[in-house]
């Protein structure tokens, strides 16, 4: 008993104990969240700072060389708009107004835009000549509407006004590649990485490594670039283009992927739209592919869109359907024309395939000597092939995959080009080369090419002994 109640005398000592420690601990923690409220503010305030207001997303975008939604866009025209009405000598309004066109045209492939654009960036020159601004925004006017040569002098004279101004490399370097200038192409993305980095300057390093034939680089910089966007809009303008990249490759899938992602995003990135059209008639969910392309033709009525669903069209056998997009081409086609912008190599693939040969080949030829780069001169000789001069197309054709002349774009449709026109010729060996080449780049690169791809190296059968490439055969893929 004694034992007894000595343990519930301990007890109770080790319960007053606790309650003295736990009493503490209470005044204690009170005491501290006392302190802490008394820190915060008396009323509610916000929890975040307000989100920017749409134009200046579009004037942050626009001013800093990446792309910005369309709503956003429109706002910020607005706005400049009035600003420029009130004041008529504010070069920089004129200038970011001018530079807004551009962007709002091309996303939209609304020609009508870039007259405008080119009176607001004159506009902005009259007042302040040497305005680094305006002269960066008429050189993306220039490629805009494929006017290279112009490109090039606007944006050199950009980066004379400003030597830094970062923005002007991207102009520069589309320029350069559109004239066939790809070792120019690559010394300025070479300065522009020293001067930049981030998104944009990745997307751009993209676009070069792609014309270099190096896929995996351009791949790797498109998947940094997306990555580190800052708006839905620029993520999605860099999936598109990892889209496309992706379907270049023979990856179907994956580029489906990509540009389904990119309008999930953005349901204005319209060139997505076209992408997944795209990829699902290689994947002969052709039902689909129509319905994408049409979409995309009812916000962005690209002359090489109608091109592509009048193809695929043919491909079904829909001759009907197939012409009424050949006439929205053309008219398309020249009301780009009537706003300056030139549509003669897209015409020109399409004569040669759908029209006049003859016409494809004048056409192409002027442009091959105004804009002398690998997509013309592959465009040049199929035209030339199909107008009945083989041996003169074979030497275009070859042009467009020639490493020492620039052709080191891994392009299936190059390849394929490249292949049947050998083949017309009789150079069995080569041309069985070159299609197995187009084949292996991208197994399902057009509805209607692959096929007759497949049909030709049927005919062709396998090879012999005497197709052994011969030296010139061997210089020209170098």
């Amino acid at each position: 008993m004694e034992n007894e109640a000595v343990d519930q005398e301990q007890d109770a000592t080790a319960r007053r104990r606790l309650r003295r420690r736990v009493l503490v601990a209470s005044v204690a923690g009170c005491a501290v969240l006392g302190g802490a409220l008394a820190l915060l503010p008396s009323g509610p305030g916000p929890a975040r700072p307000p989100a920017p207001a749409p134009g200046a997303r579009a004037l942050s975008a626009v001013t800093s060389g990446v792309p910005a939604a369309l709503p956003d866009l429109a706002a910020l025209i607005e706005r400049r708009e009035r600003r420029v009405r009130d004041r008529p000598r504010d070069a920089v309004s004129w200038a970011v107004l001018g530079s807004a066109y551009v962007e709002q045209g091309r996303r939209t492939a609304r020609p009508a835009y870039y007259p405008k654009a080119e009176k607001a960036l004159r506009a902005s020159l009259k007042v302040r000549a040497r305005n680094a601004g305006a002269l960066d925004g008429m050189a993306a006017l220039a490629n805009a509407r494929r006017d290279f040569g112009a490109a090039l002098t606007w944006a050199e004279a950009a980066l004379k006004a400003d030597p830094k101004r970062w923005t002007a490399y991207p102009q520069l370097i589309d320029a350069h590649t559109g004239l066939g200038q790809y070792k120019a192409a690559e010394r300025a993305l070479d300065r522009l990485l020293k001067l930049r980095s981030g998104p944009a300057v990745r997307a751009t390093a993209a676009a070069v490594y792609r014309d270099r034939g190096r896929d995996e680089d351009a791949a790797a910089a498109l998947s940094d670039a997306a990555a580190g966007a800052r708006t839905p809009a620029e993520r999605a303008a860099y999936l598109e283009r990892a889209g496309q990249l992706a379907f270049e490759r023979g990856d179907t899938e994956v580029a489906l992927r990509h540009f389904r992602e990119a309008v999930r995003l953005d349901p204005d990135q319209r060139a997505a739209l076209a992408g997944q059209g795209r990829a699902l008639a290689a994947l002969g969910r052709t039902t689909e592919a129509v319905t994408a392309y049409r979409a995309a033709l009812a916000r962005q009525p690209r002359p090489e869109y109608a091109l592509e669903l009048g193809e695929l069209y043919e491909s079904l056998g829909l001759g009907q359907a197939a012409r009424v997009q050949y006439d929205l081409l053309r008219e398309r086609a020249a009301w780009a024309a009537a706003a300056g912008v030139d549509e003669e190599l897209v015409l020109g693939r399409f004569e040669a395939d759908h029209g006049d040969p003859e016409s494809a080949v004048d056409r192409l030829r002027e442009e091959w000597r105004r804009q002398p780069g690998i997509a013309v001169a592959d465009a040049l000789g199929w035209a030339l092939h199909r107008a009945g001069d083989g041996e003169e197309a074979l030497k275009f054709a070859r042009r467009a995959t020639d490493r020492a002349k620039g052709g080191t774009v891994r392009s299936a449709l190059y390849s394929y080009h490249l292949g049947m026109i050998e083949r017309e010729l009789g150079r069995e060996g080569p041309a069985r080369r070159h299609l197995q080449e187009a084949l292996r780049i991208s197994p399902r690169f057009s509805p209607t090419l692959v096929p007759r791809a497949q049909e030709a190296l049927q005919e062709l059968g396998e090879p012999s002994l005497e197709d052994v490439p011969d030296f010139e055969d061997w210089s020209a893929g170098e």
